[in-house]
Protein backbone atom coordinates (compact mmCIF):
# COMPACT_ATOMS: atom_id res chain seq x y z
CA UNK A 1 0.00 0.00 0.00
CA UNK A 2 1.31 3.16 -0.85
CA UNK A 3 0.42 6.65 0.55
CA UNK A 4 0.56 8.35 -3.05
CA UNK A 5 1.13 6.92 -6.45
CA UNK A 6 1.47 9.68 -9.38
CA UNK A 7 1.13 8.81 -13.16
CA UNK A 8 3.08 10.67 -15.49
CA UNK A 9 6.74 11.15 -15.42
CA UNK A 10 6.90 14.61 -17.25
CA UNK A 11 7.37 17.76 -16.04
CA UNK A 12 4.01 18.08 -14.44
CA UNK A 13 3.76 14.64 -12.17
CA UNK A 14 7.94 14.38 -11.85
CA UNK A 15 8.17 17.84 -9.77
CA UNK A 16 4.44 16.75 -8.11
CA UNK A 17 6.48 14.10 -6.60
CA UNK A 18 9.23 16.12 -5.63
CA UNK A 19 7.47 18.90 -3.61
CA UNK A 20 5.30 15.91 -2.44
CA UNK A 21 8.22 14.01 -1.20
CA UNK A 22 10.28 16.66 0.33
CA UNK A 23 6.83 17.83 2.30
CA UNK A 24 6.32 14.03 3.56
CA UNK A 25 9.80 12.34 3.56
CA UNK A 26 8.41 9.65 5.38
CA UNK A 27 5.59 8.89 2.70
CA UNK A 28 5.24 5.99 0.46
CA UNK A 29 5.51 7.46 -2.69
CA UNK A 30 6.09 5.82 -6.39
CA UNK A 31 6.36 7.56 -9.49
CA UNK A 32 4.59 5.18 -13.10
CA UNK A 33 5.86 6.20 -16.39
CA UNK A 34 4.36 4.27 -19.43
CA UNK A 35 7.66 4.69 -20.91
CA UNK A 36 10.98 3.57 -21.21
CA UNK A 37 12.43 7.53 -20.56
CA UNK A 38 11.27 10.33 -17.96
CA UNK A 39 10.34 14.05 -19.22
CA UNK A 40 10.49 13.71 -22.61
CA UNK A 41 9.35 17.13 -23.56
CA UNK A 42 11.67 18.71 -21.31
CA UNK A 43 14.12 17.13 -23.37
CA UNK A 44 12.91 18.33 -26.58
CA UNK A 45 11.82 21.39 -25.32
CA UNK A 46 13.19 24.62 -27.10
CA UNK A 47 14.91 22.75 -29.77
CA UNK A 48 16.67 20.73 -26.87
CA UNK A 49 17.27 23.57 -24.55
CA UNK A 50 14.48 23.57 -22.54
CA UNK A 51 12.18 26.70 -22.76
CA UNK A 52 11.95 26.59 -18.39
CA UNK A 53 9.70 29.34 -17.78
CA UNK A 54 9.05 32.72 -19.04
CA UNK A 55 10.21 36.41 -17.61
CA UNK A 56 6.87 37.93 -16.52
CA UNK A 57 6.52 37.66 -13.42
CA UNK A 58 3.51 39.63 -12.79
CA UNK A 59 0.61 36.92 -11.63
CA UNK A 60 -2.35 39.01 -13.58
CA UNK A 61 -0.06 39.73 -17.29
CA UNK A 62 1.20 35.91 -16.96
CA UNK A 63 -2.64 35.12 -16.46
CA UNK A 64 -2.70 36.41 -20.05
CA UNK A 65 -0.60 33.83 -21.70
CA UNK A 66 -3.34 31.19 -21.07
CA UNK A 67 -6.32 30.86 -23.10
CA UNK A 68 -7.31 28.17 -21.34
CA UNK A 69 -7.05 28.48 -17.52
CA UNK A 70 -6.42 32.13 -16.97
CA UNK A 71 -8.59 32.58 -14.66
CA UNK A 72 -7.80 30.06 -12.47
CA UNK A 73 -3.95 30.43 -12.25
CA UNK A 74 -4.47 34.05 -10.72
CA UNK A 75 -4.24 32.27 -6.79
CA UNK A 76 -1.89 29.52 -8.07
CA UNK A 77 0.53 32.19 -9.53
CA UNK A 78 0.59 34.11 -6.52
CA UNK A 79 1.77 30.64 -4.94
CA UNK A 80 4.28 29.62 -6.99
CA UNK A 81 5.56 31.60 -10.31
CA UNK A 82 8.48 32.13 -12.47
CA UNK A 83 10.73 33.85 -9.58
CA UNK A 84 9.75 30.35 -7.77
CA UNK A 85 11.23 28.59 -10.70
CA UNK A 86 13.73 30.33 -10.82
CA UNK A 87 15.22 30.15 -7.36
CA UNK A 88 14.21 26.65 -7.08
CA UNK A 89 16.41 25.63 -9.45
CA UNK A 90 19.05 28.34 -8.52
CA UNK A 91 18.81 26.15 -5.34
CA UNK A 92 20.34 23.55 -7.01
CA UNK A 93 23.09 24.62 -8.70
CA UNK A 94 20.99 25.46 -11.73
CA UNK A 95 20.97 28.86 -13.41
CA UNK A 96 18.87 30.07 -16.07
CA UNK A 97 19.27 32.80 -18.38
CA UNK A 98 16.86 35.20 -20.18
CA UNK A 99 15.90 35.80 -23.86
CA UNK A 100 15.17 39.12 -25.84
CA UNK A 101 11.50 37.48 -25.92
CA UNK A 102 11.62 36.79 -22.80
CA UNK A 103 11.60 32.83 -22.92
CA UNK A 104 14.26 31.56 -19.92
CA UNK A 105 16.63 28.94 -20.65
CA UNK A 106 19.24 26.86 -18.52
CA UNK A 107 22.61 28.92 -19.20
CA UNK A 108 24.30 25.57 -20.94
CA UNK A 109 21.86 25.21 -23.66
CA UNK A 110 20.96 22.35 -22.59
CA UNK A 111 17.85 20.06 -21.75
CA UNK A 112 19.79 17.61 -19.91
CA UNK A 113 20.95 20.08 -17.37
CA UNK A 114 17.53 20.22 -16.37
CA UNK A 115 16.80 16.85 -16.71
CA UNK A 116 20.05 15.68 -14.70
CA UNK A 117 18.61 18.27 -11.56
CA UNK A 118 15.07 16.84 -11.51
CA UNK A 119 16.68 13.00 -11.07
CA UNK A 120 18.93 14.19 -9.14
CA UNK A 121 16.36 15.26 -6.92
CA UNK A 122 14.76 12.05 -6.97
CA UNK A 123 17.60 10.53 -6.01
CA UNK A 124 18.28 12.43 -3.23
CA UNK A 125 14.73 12.23 -1.67
CA UNK A 126 14.89 8.33 -2.94
CA UNK A 127 11.45 8.08 -4.45
CA UNK A 128 11.02 5.23 -6.68
CA UNK A 129 10.36 5.35 -10.11
CA UNK A 130 9.08 2.64 -12.39
CA UNK A 131 9.37 2.71 -16.40
CA UNK A 132 7.45 0.80 -18.75
CA UNK A 133 4.30 0.41 -16.51
CA UNK A 134 1.11 -0.46 -18.16
CA UNK A 135 -2.18 0.39 -16.59
CA UNK A 136 -4.83 -1.41 -17.65
CA UNK A 137 -7.77 0.35 -15.61
CA UNK A 138 -7.98 2.13 -11.95
CA UNK A 139 -10.60 1.77 -9.69
CA UNK A 140 -11.34 3.41 -6.37
CA UNK A 141 -12.84 1.16 -3.41
CA UNK A 142 -13.30 2.04 0.37
CA UNK A 143 -11.14 5.35 -0.14
CA UNK A 144 -8.58 3.40 -1.65
CA UNK A 145 -7.17 3.45 -5.43
CA UNK A 146 -6.75 0.47 -7.39
CA UNK A 147 -4.40 0.28 -10.19
CA UNK A 148 -4.51 -3.17 -12.25
CA UNK A 149 -1.84 -3.25 -14.28
CA UNK A 150 -1.48 -4.92 -17.76
CA UNK A 151 1.14 -7.28 -16.40
CA UNK A 152 -1.68 -8.76 -13.91
CA UNK A 153 -0.13 -6.85 -10.95
CA UNK A 154 -2.32 -4.77 -8.50
CA UNK A 155 -1.24 -1.68 -6.74
CA UNK A 156 -2.70 0.19 -3.97
CA UNK A 157 -2.45 3.87 -2.79
CA UNK A 158 -4.48 6.10 -0.59
CA UNK A 159 -3.80 9.40 -2.68
CA UNK A 160 -3.72 9.08 -6.86
CA UNK A 161 -2.50 11.95 -8.78
CA UNK A 162 -2.81 11.80 -12.48
CA UNK A 163 -0.44 13.52 -14.70
CA UNK A 164 -0.45 11.99 -18.10
CA UNK A 165 -0.66 15.23 -20.43
CA UNK A 166 -2.72 14.61 -23.51
CA UNK A 167 -2.55 10.98 -23.11
CA UNK A 168 -6.08 9.27 -23.73
CA UNK A 169 -5.99 7.12 -21.42
CA UNK A 170 -5.29 9.43 -19.04
CA UNK A 171 -8.75 11.44 -19.69
CA UNK A 172 -10.68 8.21 -19.47
CA UNK A 173 -9.20 7.64 -16.25
CA UNK A 174 -10.22 10.61 -15.13
CA UNK A 175 -13.77 9.93 -16.56
CA UNK A 176 -14.28 6.25 -15.07
CA UNK A 177 -13.36 8.11 -11.63
CA UNK A 178 -16.51 10.56 -12.20
CA UNK A 179 -15.10 14.15 -14.35
CA UNK A 180 -16.07 15.49 -17.09
CA UNK A 181 -13.62 16.40 -20.21
CA UNK A 182 -13.63 18.85 -22.25
CA UNK A 183 -12.88 17.20 -25.78
CA UNK A 184 -9.20 17.34 -26.51
CA UNK A 185 -7.94 19.07 -29.01
CA UNK A 186 -4.91 20.43 -30.98
CA UNK A 187 -2.96 23.75 -29.81
CA UNK A 188 -0.15 25.73 -31.08
CA UNK A 189 0.02 25.38 -34.50
CA UNK A 190 1.02 27.05 -37.86
CA UNK A 191 -1.26 27.87 -40.84
CA UNK A 192 -1.11 25.72 -44.24
CA UNK A 193 -1.98 28.42 -46.95
CA UNK A 194 -2.14 25.97 -50.18
CA UNK A 195 -3.07 29.05 -52.17
CA UNK A 196 -0.61 31.73 -51.11
CA UNK A 197 1.34 33.21 -53.31
CA UNK A 198 4.23 34.14 -51.18
CA UNK A 199 5.40 30.62 -50.46
CA UNK A 200 8.35 31.25 -52.83
CA UNK A 201 9.57 33.68 -49.73
CA UNK A 202 10.01 30.74 -47.74
CA UNK A 203 12.43 32.23 -45.30
CA UNK A 204 11.58 36.34 -44.71
CA UNK A 205 9.86 37.42 -41.53
CA UNK A 206 8.11 40.55 -40.82
CA UNK A 207 8.93 41.88 -37.64
CA UNK A 208 5.17 42.76 -36.33
CA UNK A 209 2.13 41.93 -38.62
CA UNK A 210 -1.39 41.94 -37.16
CA UNK A 211 -3.56 38.82 -37.79
CA UNK A 212 -7.34 38.50 -37.98
CA UNK A 213 -9.55 35.30 -38.84
CA UNK A 214 -12.49 37.01 -40.25
CA UNK A 215 -15.92 37.10 -39.01
CA UNK A 216 -13.97 37.04 -35.41
CA UNK A 217 -12.31 39.23 -32.72
CA UNK A 218 -9.39 36.61 -32.65
CA UNK A 219 -6.38 38.73 -33.00
CA UNK A 220 -2.59 38.72 -32.62
CA UNK A 221 0.02 41.03 -33.34
CA UNK A 222 3.95 39.87 -33.45
CA UNK A 223 6.55 38.77 -35.57
CA UNK A 224 5.36 36.62 -38.89
CA UNK A 225 6.97 34.04 -40.31
CA UNK A 226 6.85 33.22 -44.32
CA UNK A 227 6.87 29.49 -45.04
CA UNK A 228 7.01 26.90 -47.30
CA UNK A 229 3.88 25.11 -46.13
CA UNK A 230 2.26 28.83 -45.70
CA UNK A 231 2.53 30.84 -42.18
CA UNK A 232 4.27 30.71 -39.12
CA UNK A 233 5.82 32.53 -36.49
CA UNK A 234 4.92 33.50 -32.92
CA UNK A 235 1.95 35.75 -34.01
CA UNK A 236 0.58 32.43 -35.91
CA UNK A 237 1.14 30.49 -33.21
CA UNK A 238 -0.34 32.58 -30.45
CA UNK A 239 -3.49 33.06 -32.93
CA UNK A 240 -3.87 29.27 -32.71
CA UNK A 241 -3.83 28.61 -29.61
CA UNK A 242 -6.48 31.69 -28.85
CA UNK A 243 -8.65 30.28 -31.30
CA UNK A 244 -7.83 26.85 -31.36
CA UNK A 245 -11.88 25.69 -30.90
CA UNK A 246 -13.05 27.88 -33.65
CA UNK A 247 -10.23 26.45 -35.88
CA UNK A 248 -11.64 22.46 -34.97
CA UNK A 249 -15.03 23.27 -35.66
CA UNK A 250 -13.96 25.12 -39.01
CA UNK A 251 -12.05 22.12 -39.57
CA UNK A 252 -8.75 24.77 -40.25
CA UNK A 253 -10.30 26.22 -43.20
CA UNK A 254 -11.11 29.49 -42.78
CA UNK A 255 -9.93 33.56 -43.91
CA UNK A 256 -6.90 35.14 -42.26
CA UNK A 257 -6.48 38.93 -42.49
CA UNK A 258 -3.30 40.47 -42.36
CA UNK A 259 -2.48 43.42 -41.54
CA UNK A 260 1.09 44.47 -42.89
CA UNK A 261 1.63 47.71 -40.97
CA UNK A 262 -0.22 47.93 -37.75
CA UNK A 263 2.20 50.10 -36.29
CA UNK A 264 0.74 53.15 -38.84
CA UNK A 265 -2.70 53.67 -40.03
CA UNK A 266 -4.00 53.55 -43.13
CA UNK A 267 -5.09 57.42 -43.13
CA UNK A 268 -1.41 58.65 -42.12
CA UNK A 269 0.29 56.08 -44.89
CA UNK A 270 -2.14 57.46 -47.32
CA UNK A 271 -0.93 61.60 -46.43
CA UNK A 272 2.40 60.39 -46.51
CA UNK A 273 1.78 59.50 -49.97
CA UNK A 274 0.03 61.73 -51.31
CA UNK A 275 3.06 64.23 -50.14
CA UNK A 276 5.45 62.47 -51.31
CA UNK A 277 4.19 62.26 -54.90
CA UNK A 278 4.27 65.88 -54.83
CA UNK A 279 7.74 66.25 -53.32
CA UNK A 280 9.22 63.02 -54.66
CA UNK A 281 6.97 61.92 -57.71
CA UNK A 282 9.66 60.01 -59.61
CA UNK A 283 10.47 57.47 -57.11
CA UNK A 284 8.94 53.71 -56.72
CA UNK A 285 7.11 52.19 -54.05
CA UNK A 286 9.80 49.06 -54.07
CA UNK A 287 12.47 51.70 -54.03
CA UNK A 288 11.49 53.85 -51.51
CA UNK A 289 10.78 54.05 -47.41
CA UNK A 290 7.24 54.37 -47.66
CA UNK A 291 6.07 50.85 -46.90
CA UNK A 292 8.89 49.24 -44.68
CA UNK A 293 8.68 45.59 -45.98
CA UNK A 294 11.24 43.58 -47.20
CA UNK A 295 11.87 44.33 -51.05
CA UNK A 296 11.33 40.98 -52.39
CA UNK A 297 8.12 41.11 -50.25
CA UNK A 298 6.59 44.38 -51.72
CA UNK A 299 6.84 42.88 -54.83
CA UNK A 300 5.55 40.29 -54.61
CA UNK A 301 2.40 42.11 -52.65
CA UNK A 302 2.06 44.90 -55.05
CA UNK A 303 3.27 43.49 -58.12
CA UNK A 304 3.34 46.02 -60.97
CA UNK A 305 2.69 48.91 -58.43
CA UNK A 306 5.73 48.25 -57.35
CA UNK A 307 7.91 49.44 -60.07
CA UNK A 308 5.41 52.73 -61.00
CA UNK A 309 6.58 56.18 -60.13
CA UNK A 310 4.56 57.84 -57.58
CA UNK A 311 3.16 60.38 -59.75
CA UNK A 312 1.27 57.74 -61.90
CA UNK A 313 -0.67 56.00 -58.70
CA UNK A 314 -4.44 57.71 -58.86
CA UNK A 315 -6.06 58.04 -55.73
CA UNK A 316 -8.08 54.39 -56.61
CA UNK A 317 -4.53 52.72 -57.28
CA UNK A 318 -3.57 53.83 -53.90
CA UNK A 319 -6.80 52.93 -52.06
CA UNK A 320 -5.92 49.09 -53.37
CA UNK A 321 -2.48 49.35 -52.14
CA UNK A 322 -3.64 50.36 -48.76
CA UNK A 323 -6.74 47.79 -49.48
CA UNK A 324 -3.28 44.81 -49.82
CA UNK A 325 -1.62 46.38 -46.89
CA UNK A 326 -4.37 46.59 -44.23
CA UNK A 327 -6.80 43.35 -45.24
CA UNK A 328 -4.95 40.96 -47.25
CA UNK A 329 -6.37 38.08 -47.34
CA UNK A 330 -5.52 34.59 -47.67
CA UNK A 331 -7.65 30.68 -46.98
CA UNK A 332 -6.37 28.93 -44.41
CA UNK A 333 -6.85 25.02 -45.37
CA UNK A 334 -5.14 22.77 -42.42
CA UNK A 335 -2.67 23.01 -39.98
CA UNK A 336 1.30 21.75 -39.33
CA UNK A 337 2.47 20.72 -36.08
CA UNK A 338 4.76 23.64 -34.23
CA UNK A 339 8.14 21.62 -34.79
CA UNK A 340 8.54 18.35 -32.17
CA UNK A 341 6.53 20.51 -29.80
CA UNK A 342 2.90 19.89 -28.92
CA UNK A 343 0.35 21.31 -27.06
CA UNK A 344 -3.60 19.93 -26.39
CA UNK A 345 -6.22 22.39 -25.21
CA UNK A 346 -9.09 20.51 -23.84
CA UNK A 347 -8.99 17.86 -20.78
CA UNK A 348 -10.56 17.44 -17.31
CA UNK A 349 -12.94 20.58 -16.50
CA UNK A 350 -11.49 23.36 -14.60
CA UNK A 351 -14.03 24.15 -12.77
CA UNK A 352 -13.99 20.50 -10.95
CA UNK A 353 -10.74 21.29 -9.33
CA UNK A 354 -9.74 22.91 -6.12
CA UNK A 355 -6.93 25.27 -7.29
CA UNK A 356 -5.60 25.60 -3.84
CA UNK A 357 -4.08 21.76 -3.81
CA UNK A 358 -4.92 20.70 -7.48
CA UNK A 359 -7.49 18.13 -5.41
CA UNK A 360 -11.01 16.85 -7.56
CA UNK A 361 -14.13 17.93 -5.86
CA UNK A 362 -15.69 15.05 -7.31
CA UNK A 363 -13.58 12.54 -6.11
CA UNK A 364 -11.31 12.95 -2.84
CA UNK A 365 -7.58 12.17 -2.30
CA UNK A 366 -7.75 12.22 -6.71
CA UNK A 367 -5.19 14.99 -7.85
CA UNK A 368 -4.60 16.50 -11.60
CA UNK A 369 -1.32 18.47 -12.95
CA UNK A 370 -0.44 19.20 -16.15
CA UNK A 371 -1.68 19.38 -19.79
CA UNK A 372 -4.33 16.76 -18.78
CA UNK A 373 -6.51 19.48 -17.20
CA UNK A 374 -7.93 22.04 -19.71
CA UNK A 375 -5.15 24.46 -19.47
CA UNK A 376 -2.93 25.64 -22.24
CA UNK A 377 -0.47 28.56 -22.82
CA UNK A 378 1.45 30.33 -25.47
CA UNK A 379 4.64 29.04 -26.39
CA UNK A 380 7.08 30.34 -24.85
CA UNK A 381 7.35 28.91 -21.73
CA UNK A 382 4.49 28.76 -20.40
CA UNK A 383 3.17 25.48 -20.31
CA UNK A 384 6.00 24.41 -18.37
CA UNK A 385 5.19 27.01 -16.03
CA UNK A 386 2.13 25.82 -15.47
CA UNK A 387 3.62 22.13 -14.74
CA UNK A 388 6.01 23.63 -12.23
CA UNK A 389 2.64 25.59 -10.26
CA UNK A 390 0.65 23.11 -10.44
CA UNK A 391 3.29 20.67 -8.81
CA UNK A 392 4.02 22.73 -6.13
CA UNK A 393 0.35 23.49 -5.59
CA UNK A 394 -0.35 19.48 -5.29
CA UNK A 395 3.08 19.24 -3.25
CA UNK A 396 2.98 21.80 -0.75
CA UNK A 397 -0.53 21.27 0.34
CA UNK A 398 -1.08 17.21 0.48
CA UNK A 399 -1.26 15.68 3.51
CA UNK A 400 -0.10 12.01 3.09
Amino acid sequence: MYDLIVIGGGAAGFFSTLIAKEKNPHAKVLLLEKNATLLTKVRISGGGRCNVTHSCFDPKSLCQNYPRGHKELLGPFHTFNPKDTIEWFKNRGVRLKTEKDGRMFPVTDDSETIISCLIKEATKLDIPIALKQKIDQIKRENEIFLLYLKDGSLLKCKHLLIATGSSPQGYQWAKDLGHSIEKPIPSLFTFNIPSSNLKELSGISVPDCELLLKGTTFKQKGPLLITHFGFSGPCVIKLSAWAAPFLFEKNYKTDLLINWLPNISKNDLKKTIISKKSTQPNITLVNSDLISLPKSLKKSLFASLCEKKLHTLSNKLIDQLLEKIYSDCYQIDGKTTHKQEFVTCGGVVLKEINFKNMESKICPNLYFAGEILNIDGVTGGFNFQNAWTNGFLFGSQVHI
